[in-house]
């Protein structure tokens, strides 16, 4: 079989075919409106995660530029994302800044390998028990984590465990600070009220100023602003980003390298996998959603190589781990983006943000970004599916509910492994229970009544697998007289397990006198048969092979002979 590696061509080629002043117009307006979506989500996704607000910034300006550029979607917003939180943190806390650069470069390495061997397809194979089940847990951690700045909590250190979170914030909840509590409730209230009143504000187009463009700005960037300019004007005791991290440098960093050592790297190892592993999973639903609204197709192979260049390279920019972004990907779609130079624009607009206003987001208060977090982490569950549980059969309900557990008490990359082998187990289960063997009789075929004293006749259903031997193994056990028939017509698939099965009961009938005839066998089957040289067996026994089952049967019956008269 030849493997061809896939050929890189981003899709911004293909875009930019026919691209005219009236498409360039849209992908601009979209851009800047998803950049204003992306800011405080990036500075909050970084805070979140243990870092300074500028490694969220720089994240989805270096980050956000390639993977729109070089990705294999036409409209994929890519920046940091908020199921990188709890993992970054982790790698943070016990590992160290340095220690993170490394590990998301190696998870671009891991990205670009998968793309390169066509493994974007495989991302799917995910059961969505698991997807849902880590996602939900992913959000109840953020949301818990923001609990600390949404009360205005003194807490020095912060733990990355779940017990650890709980007991910090139970000893320190007598430091709460009403004056952060109260920000953060009203700046929650002004998303959630912006949100669903979003749809009405074009109605009072001919009332206020640009009320039809009202609708396109986010209640993120409205609370944003207006808490900052609360906090700042009745200076309010309130801890904000300058007080905390100093403010945001007004330019990109220079390139860096970490200090590198293979011990480091040795216990990075799952970290990087989980990193890479979750990457591809965020960007290539992302991607799945994206194509559903603009009725497209993305390439996954190039998508996971362009998510493997932007987190192989960020990182040693001061950025932090980068996916695709729904909630900014799905703005870029609405507000009428039409090919990659959107998030492109994006990125730019972005990197004149923090040239031209950095030094305004030092004002920024802390409790407002625990509350956009906080509802960021409410949009990002899919809570509704714990309703419908018991819709479902028992093993997805376990499935599901042990990975959001996991996730939420543990850690992600013992949920994911936990998940994945449970709906390994639950599929061979279930597809073993679908293969079955049934035995044949006269009344389908005239040519065995009277014979079946000493003939049997069998036919196989599904899939000859190692979690379905049992049915050659039943047929081992209670052979007939002189002759078995198997009728494997409607057998799917033969791996290694079930071709050494067969292999067993043709000497097993050899070593009793049994006739073996095999009937029925079609592409894979058959072709395992010829690999494994099961098929010379039966062909260097005249008749042992015959196309369908009525031809095994009659010449199984010919070869019988007459019974003696009475």
């Amino acid at each position: 079989m030849n493997f061809a590696l896939p050929r890189f061509r981003p899709r911004l080629v293909d875009a930019l075919k026919d691209y005219d002043k009236a498409r360039l117009t849209k992908d601009v307006a979209a851009g800047v409106t998803v950049a204003v979506v992306a800011l405080p989500l990036a500075m909050a996704f970084a805070i979140a995660s243990g870092l300074k607000p500028e490694a969220g910034i720089f994240t989805a300006i270096i980050a956000g530029f390639i993977i729109s550029a070089l990705g294999g979607s036409r409209v994929q917003i890519g920046g940091p994302a908020g199921a990188f939180i709890v993992i970054v943190y982790g790698i943070v806390q016990q590992y160290g800044v340095a220690n993170l650069i490394i590990a998301t470069a190696m998870s671009g390495v891991l990205l670009i390998l998968m793309g390169l061997f066509r493994l974007g397809t495989l991302v799917r194979f995910i059961p969505i028990s698991v997807v849902i089940g880590f996602t939900n847990g992913i959000a109840v951690l953020i949301g818990l984590s923001q609990i600390k700045d949404f009360l205005g909590l003194k807490i020095p250190h912060m733990p990355g465990d779940f017990f650890g979170i709980l007991g910090a914030l139970w000893s320190h909840l007598h430091t709460l600070n009403p004056w952060a509590l109260g920000v953060a409730l009203v700046s929650l209230a002004i998303i959630v009220g912006w949100q669903r009143g979003a749809a009405r504000i074009p109605r009072l187009g001919p009332i206020l100023p640009f009320g039809d463009k009202l609708s396109s700005v986010p209640g993120s960037i409205v609370a944003l602003v207006l808490a900052t300019a609360v906090v700042g004007i009745f200076n309010l005791p309130v801890e904000t980003i300058g007080s905390k991290f100093g403010g945001i440098p007004a330019a990109l960093p220079a390139f860096a390298l970490p200090s590198f050592s293979w011990e480091s790297a040795r216990f990075l190892l799952m970290p990087t996998i989980t990193l890479a592993l979750l990457g591809a999973i965020e960007s290539l639903l992302c991607a799945r959603v994206a194509d559903g609204m603009i009725g497209d197709r993305h390439d996954p192979n190039q998508e996971l190589m362009a998510q493997g260049l932007a987190n192989f390279v960020t990182p040693f920019f001061g950025g932090m781990p980068a996916t695709g972004t729904i909630a900014r990907t799905v703005t870029n779609v609405k507000n009428g983006a039409t090919s990659p130079v959107a998030g492109m624009v994006h990125a730019f607009t972005l990197l004149a943000v923090i040239l031209i206003a950095a030094p305004l987001a030092s004002s920024i208060p802390l409790a407002c970004l625990a509350a956009i977090l906080m509802f960021v982490a409410w949009n990002m569950g899919e809570w509704r599916e714990f309703t419908r549980l018991r819709t479902y059969r028992l093993p997805y309900r376990i499935t599901l509910l042990a990975v959001f557990f996991l996730t939420v008490v543990f850690d992600l990359t013992v949920a994911v492994q936990f998940g994945i082998f449970a709906a390994c187990l639950t599929f061979i289960y279930r597809i073993s229970s679908l293969s079955r063997s049934e035995q044949l009789t006269a009344a389908e075929y005239p040519a065995l009544a009277g014979h079946e004293a000493k003939l049997q006749a069998w036919r196989l259903y599904g899939a000859l697998f190692f979690g379905a031997t049992k049915l050659v193994e039943a047929l081992e056990d209670h052979l007939p007289p002189q002759t078995l028939v198997l009728d494997l017509k409607n057998v799917i698939y033969v791996d290694s397990t079930g071709a050494e099965a067969l292999e067993n009961l043709v000497a097993t009938c050899h070593k009793r006198g049994v006739r073996l005839i095999v009937s029925g066998l079609m592409n894979q089957p058959l072709d395992i048969a010829r690999r494994t040289g099961l098929l010379g067996q039966l062909e260097a026994q005249a008749g042992d092979l015959q196309p369908d089952v009525a031809a095994a049967v009659e010449e199984a019956v010919r070869t019988f002979k007459p019974e003696p008269l009475e």
